[in-house]
Formats: structure tokens, sequence, C-alpha cells
């Protein structure tokens, strides 16, 4: 028996039962309760079909159009603070409006910069071969295509013709042919059978001669820049895939965007969970490496499966942030609807889901989410049962920390955590009672740390007593709204490659506090959250706050890292008394080669500043001014970069990814 408790750490058979009786019990209640909470989205979405489909619904559309009209007037006037800061905003964008003017038609080349780039001569002057594959294609769109290729300021280009349209089309036929006796660089093959996007474009690469491979949609139209601007970039920076920023258009007019996707820099996780980088792929033959460059099974969202396996291979991703590309929005296109096309959200499932098996994950699920169908959480499974830190520090405020300690005792799904308060100057007995108070629970150890305040200095001090595998930095102003935020956070902290990885949080009106956090926006031009103070219930810029996405930092309000790494990098700079510690962390971390995630789906309150007020007036607003100061000697080099996961084409003085005016 001695031996048998020792195996067992010392602890008797029955203790065991008894924990798994616990968590099989736990686990029990959750599953119900998961399928009760399902039953009533059932119930509810049946409703609202039911609505929806009746005729005075329909019939009433109008009059709820001009309503929600109203009330976005009135939440305009209540964000602007006053009639003046309406007039302001509407000026702003007004100005935003003329702005996009200039990435139309207005962007082209002029007669002295067409000369100008037709006679540059690269060192590398790579030909490069573009594939589009036709099936019915309408004659004008036919033409456009062409033409926009023809007009290419570059001119060591291939274009690659398979055409499986029908009979009915032969004028599809004809007027490739047409082009091509006009022209040799054009090569046109009419297939026997239409084999789909995948196939089609596969006979395509089957006639390309160039060393780099360009997919063009066949109702599409090219900058005239594009080639140029690619090929610059491969003499530049040695890319060996490329894309750019795009738009989507209507009426056959360029000019008439309706949708303007401004990309950041490569990002797995982000393209993991969205096709972000879709439009001009250009890249090295050999990535392809004599494997096909679509795979059928994929068939609707080849390009996503082609992408993410060509950029798992590729050495050098350079992302062009100019708009190069115009997606036409028409009848049958997915630019228009993606229910035009529905197999296109299993086949981009399917490719995701084979990418994650080819990076060793296994017991994953992939799930739409409310921004778009093909925009997916990805839920990967937690290896163990590691023990989380939760490091808290505090200075009086004795019901901030009451709430935000209750929810996570209270709401937390998972078990083995540990919270530590770092108690740093408190006065109040209030503060000191509800220690006592607290001690009580096992989980809960109250540090003290003396001395000056030092949010770093307090926090590595947490950190450094941490039992846990896993350090949470947490806010004492903050309140858990998602049961299972820890899971979500550790999920990919738990991954090699990953530092820090931050929730999304939200002020008290359930407006959005944090988001991500972008180097170089703001007024000091040091660092800011994107999507501030935007309804909790917004999508997002092209449905960013909805899906799991690489960040340059996370914010210190809830900040999850490995222990082993915080240590690595040596922690939070002291220097950083107060403020940008956490960003500057972030750095570090990049700079040690990790990636740094932002995920909505960890989602606490954060009563911001309510511990030590706000920064922008007195001795505070000196020390920042003073930390600001040093942020920007320290990672000059950075800010002068820019944010990769923040297009350049976005204006610095707003989080809402206003363009640049």
């Amino acid at each position: 028996m001695e031996e048998r408790k020792e195996a067992q750490g010392g602890r008797e058979p029955m203790d065991y039962r008894d924990e798994y009786e616990k968590e099989h019990y736990k686990a029990v209640y959750l599953a119900g309760r998961v399928a009760e909470l399902e039953e009533q989205v059932d119930d509810l979405t049946f409703k609202l079909n039911r609505i929806k489909n009746n005729p005075l619904w329909k019939a009433s559309a109008p009059a709820r159009s001009c309503m929600h009209f109203l009330i976005r007037q009135k939440d305009r006037l209540k964000n602007c603070g006053s009639l003046r800061g309406v007039i302001d905003k509407l000026k702003y964008k007004s100005r935003e409006k003329k702005a996009m003017v200039h990435y139309g038609t207005a962007s082209f080349p002029s007669e002295e910069e067409r000369r100008a780039q037709e006679e540059t001569a690269f060192p590398r002057m790579v030909k490069i071969s573009i594939l589009v594959p036709l099936w019915n294609t309408p004659e004008d769109f036919l033409r456009e295509m062409l033409d926009s290729v023809k007009r290419q300021t570059y001119a060591n280009w291939e274009l690659c013709l398979a055409d499986g349209s029908d009979e009915k089309h032969n004028y599809v036929g004809q007027i490739c042919r047409e082009e091509a006796d006009r022209d040799r660089r054009i090569v046109y093959r009419k297939l026997e059978q239409n084999e789909g996007i995948a196939g089609n474009t596969n006979e395509c690469c089957k006639m390309a001669t160039g060393e780099y491979i360009g997919l063009f949609d066949h109702d599409d139209i090219l900058h005239p820049s594009a080639l140029y601007e690619y090929v610059k970039a491969i003499n530049e920076k040695g890319a060996d895939y490329l894309y750019c920023d795009e738009a989507t258009f209507k009426n056959g007019d360029i000019d008439q965007m309706i949708t303007m996707h401004f990309k950041p820099d490569y990002a797995p996780d982000t393209l993991r969970a969205n096709n972000y980088i879709c439009h001009f792929s250009v890249f090295s033959r050999q990535l392809l490496d004599g494997t096909e460059l679509f795979r059928p099974q994929f068939d609707g969202s080849q390009d996503h499966d082609m992408i993410l396996r060509l950029t798992d291979r590729a050495k050098r991703i350079v992302h062009v942030p100019k708009l190069l590309y115009y997606w036409r929005s028409h009848a049958g296109s997915t630019a228009a609807d993606i229910n035009a096309k529905p197999y296109a959200v299993e086949s981009a499932r399917g490719a995701v889901a084979d990418h994650l098996r080819k990076h060793g994950f296994s017991h994953f699920t992939i799930t739409s989410t409310r921004a778009f169908d093909t925009i997916f959480k990805i839920t990967y499974e937690i290896l163990g049962q590691p023990k989380i830190s939760i490091v808290i520090p505090n200075k009086d405020h004795v019901e901030d920390l009451r709430r935000c300690i209750t929810s996570i005792v209270e709401k937390s799904t998972w078990d083995n955590y540990e919270i530590l308060v770092v108690e740093n100057n408190s006065s109040s007995r209030e503060i000191f009672s509800y220690y006592e108070e607290i001690s009580n629970n096992p989980r809960i150890r109250v540090l003290t740390c003396e001395g000056e305040f030092n949010y770093s200095r307090v926090n590595n001090f947490g950190v450094s007593q941490a039992e846990g595998e896993y350090v949470l930095l947490l806010n004492n102003d903050t309140q858990v709204i998602t049961v299972n935020w820890m899971e979500e956070l550790l999920m990919y902290a738990q991954r090699p490659d990953v530092g820090a990885v931050g929730g999304k949080l939200y002020y008290e009106d359930k407006t959005i506090q944090h988001a991500g956090v972008v180097i170089g926006l703001g007024a000091h031009r040091t660092a800011g959250h994107v999507h501030y103070r935007q309804k909790r219930e917004n999508l997002g810029y092209m449905g960013r706050l909805c899906y799991a996405q690489n960040l340059t930092a996370v914010t210190g309000a809830c900040l999850m890292v490995r222990k082993s790494v915080y240590e690595e990098v040596g922690g939070l700079d002291e220097t950083f008394a107060v403020s940008l510690n956490d960003v500057d962390f972030c750095l570090k971390l990049r700079a040690a080669g990790y990636l740094n995630v932002f995920t909505p789906f960890a989602e606490l309150y954060h009563f911001e500043s309510v511990s030590r007020g706000l920064d922008d007036e007195g001795e505070r607003a000196a020390r920042y001014d003073q930390e600001a100061a040093r942020f920007r000697e320290k990672w000059k080099a950075e800010l002068e970069a820019g944010d990769p996961y923040f297009n350049p084409n976005f204006s610095l003085d707003k989080s809402d990814f206003s363009l640049r005016v």
C-alpha cells in the first residue's frame, strides 16, 4: 500500500476517485448547459426566420431603414460629444471619401511616370506568367481583363489562358486567338472540357514558362503598375511570394469601389482564420516544388489552400501596400456573395484543417464566425493541465479588486490556476481586511512589494513568485465576461512560436477599450489601441474583431505568456515605470522571434485607470511624455518602418482604420 501511495503522490486511491468524480460531474454539467444553450439558439433562430419571412416584415423594410438611419445619427452625436463634433466627423469623412478617389484611375501612372517605369532596367528582369482560367467569360469582362495586362508598364510577362467555355461562348476563344496572334506573350489553349477553377488554372500553369507565377481572375482588372511594383520588390527584397492591397468595384468602373482592403503584412494566424492575402498573388515557381498549383478537392477555396501551402515554403513574403488589384463584383461572383458558391465554405474549412494537421495540430475545431462564413474561429486542443499564475498588482481599491477576483473564481471554467495579488503601498483598512478574507482560499496568495509604485517592477516581482508554467498579467480593474477566457488565451500561449496573447476588453458601456495595439498610433506616435470605442457588436475593419490574429502588441491589462519566455526576454522593462511597458515587452518578444496574438474570444471588462487615474494632465502627463520619448528612442527603427500589421495607407491619428487624408 505504501508503494502505491508514493506513486500517487502520497494520496490514497480514493482521493483520485473523488477528484475524477468531481471533474466528471463538472464536465457533464457543462455539456448539459451547452446543449441547453444550443437548443435555445435553435429555437430563437427558428423564430427569427419566421419573422423575416413574414410579408409584413418585408413590407416594412423601408421604414426600418429610415429608423436605423436616425438611430445612427443619434449615436454619432453621442460619440462625437456635440453637434460640432458631428460636423467635424462629417468633414473628416468627406476628406476621406475624396482620398478614396486617388486609389482608382487617378492612381494610374502619368505618361511621364509610365515612360520611366517602362525604361527601368532591373538587375533581375524576371518573367512573370499570369494564369487566367476562362469559363464563359462575358465579352466586356474579357476584353477589360486582357487590356489591363497589355497596359502593364513592365513588359516581361506572359499571359496563359486556358479556356473551358461551352459552345455557346465560342467568342471567348475567338477573341483570345486574335489577341494571341497580335502579341506573342499571350498563350491560349482551348480545353477539351471544363475542369473547374482549380483544374483550368492547373492547365494554365502547364503552359507557363516564367520564373514567377501570377494568379488572375478572368473578370478582374490589374493596375498598370502592378507588375512593375512586384518586380521592384523582387529585386529590392528578394521576394519569392508577393501580394498587394485590393478593391472590389461595381458597374464596370473601378472608381466605383464597394470595399477597399488594405492588408497587413504576412501574419500566419490571421491567414489561417481569413484568406486576407487573396489577390494579387505572385510567387516563384520554385515554391511549387513539383506539386500541383491548385488541388481539385479544394475547388472553391483553392486560393486559400495554395496560399497556406506556398507561404509555408516561402523564404521572403512581401506585401506591397498599394491598391493594385480590382476585383469585379457582379451576379454570381464570390466578391458579390459567398452564397453564390456555398461549397467554398467547406473547401476553405478543409484547406485550413489540412494546413493545421501538417503543422502538427490535432483535435482542433474550425467554425464560421459572425463576420463571414469563410472567416473562422480555430479552437486548438489544450495540452495537459498546466498551471496558470494570475498576477494582479494592487493598491487599495478594494471594490475593484473584489469584483475582479470574484469574477475569476465564480466564472472561470479552467481550474488549475493561482492568483497572486501583489500589494504595493495600500493604506486603507478595508483592503487589508479583504486580504485576510481571501487568504482562506488556497488558490490566492497576497504578496508584498515595497517601494514607490512601478508597474513593471511590481509585475516582475509577482512573476518571480509564480508557481505556474504560464503567467497571466491582469489589472485589478478588470472583470471576466467569457467563462473559458483562460482556455482561449492558453490555446495560443502554449504554442512554441507564440509570445504574448491578449484578450478583448470593454469599458463599462460595452465599447471596446482594447482589441490589439499598433505602434506609432496616436498623438505621441508611440502606440495605440485599434477599434477604440467601437461598439461590442461591431465586426471591425474587414471583420477583424471576429477572429484571432497576429498583432504587434497586446495590453498588459490582460496578457498571457509562458513564464520561461517572460524570463527569457527579461520581463517588463522597469525603466517604463507606468506606461508603454507592455508594448515594449511585446516588441522584445517579437525581436526574439515570437508571434503575438490578439483573440476576441477572451472577453473582459476593463474599467481603465480607476486605480491610478489618467495620463493626460499634471505630473502624470509629464511622466508619460518622458516614457514616450524613451520608447521612441528605443524602438526608433521599428517605428520608422511602421507597424507590419497596420497598413501604411491608414491614418496614425485615428484608431478606426481611416485612410490618410
